[in-house]
């Protein structure tokens, strides 16, 4: 077994972990501006919980992807080169979201404001499905020949686990951001995340809990079943933490369910990184995708000194915002653009 592409096969596992964690109850309080909030007070309740760290959050992605790039370059380019259209989806669609984070606020109109929650709202969902479904072809496989090139059409990619793995992070994502809501803020909000929580969290973690057990029936080991069956009862714990209203135990149980999930389903491809379809010997692996030794101890020095500052950044950024919010907390709504502006911008032409 070659020690560094081992190592930063488990980096790369625990950075998209990390982002799922981080970035899933952000996305699912995106989505649940139009699914949960009932009026625009409650809407600027969850865009306060994840004010300070929405952005923070998604620096994930791009340390996921550029280790990615430099640890297992082929790794990289296949997968990157195969699902350009879903990937520019979601480049779009995190675009968008960003955008409409900084706009909604400017103008005090229904119209205004009522455009840029769709924004964040589809933005969110269409960022966790196309993320989702990239993560699953690529424990999954794509039609790759022997160079690892894409065979087929733009859409080669769309496939039943393409929709399973996109279903399976919007549904983390929104018992996600329930979990959060019921510990992150007070009031009608907070209690009725919970219950929110209490009665979907089965259902939603349906899809994700399919993935890992389909992974588990092609290439599953002993001790990959036995972490998905620790990720079952950390679900279950989670489930009867919230029914106490233990908000933080419930939240930290729903996030050891995804740690342990992520970790059986990379275990059980390892040490294949991109399948193909096509044939197993077209498979990619930390072999013969991999970067050079030399790369690979240069990222481990550097990594060992940058990871352990960004993390304390925003341990320390958590800690900071640490304080519930409640509607009590937002004050009185008021418009940054001249009454002519904000006319332009509302009224149908």
């Amino acid at each position: 077994m070659e020690l560094l592409p081992t190592v930063w096969f488990i980096a790369i596992a625990v950075l998209w972990t990390g982002y799922l964690f981080l970035e899933g109850f952000d996305l699912g309080v995106g989505m649940l501006m139009k699914l949960f909030a009932r009026n625009n007070t409650e809407r600027r309740v969850l865009l306060n919980t994840i004010g300070p760290v929405w952005d923070g959050n998604e620096v994930w992605l791009l340390t996921a992807g550029g280790a990615t790039f430099a640890a297992f370059p082929l790794w990289y380019a296949s997968l990157f080169s195969a699902l350009y259209l879903p990937l520019l989806v979601v480049l779009v669609a995190l675009i968008f979201r960003a955008v409409a984070f900084e706009y909604r606020g400017k103008v005090d109109t229904d119209r205004w404001r009522a455009r840029w929650d769709w924004a964040i709202a589809l933005g969110s969902f269409f960022a966790a499905f196309g993320v989702g479904a990239a993560l699953a072809l690529t424990t999954t496989g794509l039609p790759l020949n022997a160079n690892g090139d894409r065979e087929g059409g733009p859409l080669a990619w769309f496939s039943g686990y393409a929709v399973l793995g996109g279903l399976a992070v919007v549904g983390f994502s929104l018992i996600h951001a329930l979990a959060f809501l019921a510990l992150k803020t007070d009031g009608d909000v907070r209690h009725r995340a919970r219950t929110w929580f209490v009665r979907l969290l089965p259902v939603m973690l349906l899809p994700i809990a399919a993935w890992a057990l389909s992974i588990q029936f092609l290439e599953g080991k002993p001790w990959t079943w036995a972490l998905v069956l620790l990720a079952v009862a950390a679900a279950a714990a989670a489930w009867g933490w919230a029914r106490k209203g233990a908000e933080g135990k419930a939240f930290s149980a729903l996030g050891a369910f995804l740690a342990l999930g992520s970790a059986s389903i990379f275990a059980a491809v390892f040490p294949v990184v991109l399948p193909s379809t096509l044939n197993e010997a077209f498979d990619l692996t930390i072999s013969n995708a991999s970067s050079s030794d030399y790369t690979l101890g240069l990222m481990s020095i550097v990594a060992a000194f940058g990871l352990p500052l960004v993390i304390a950044y925003q341990a320390w950024t958590y800690w900071v915002f640490r304080r519930r919010v409640s509607a009590a907390h937002i004050p009185e709504a008021h418009s940054f653009l001249p009454a002519i502006a904000a006319r332009a911008f509302t009224t149908k032409g």
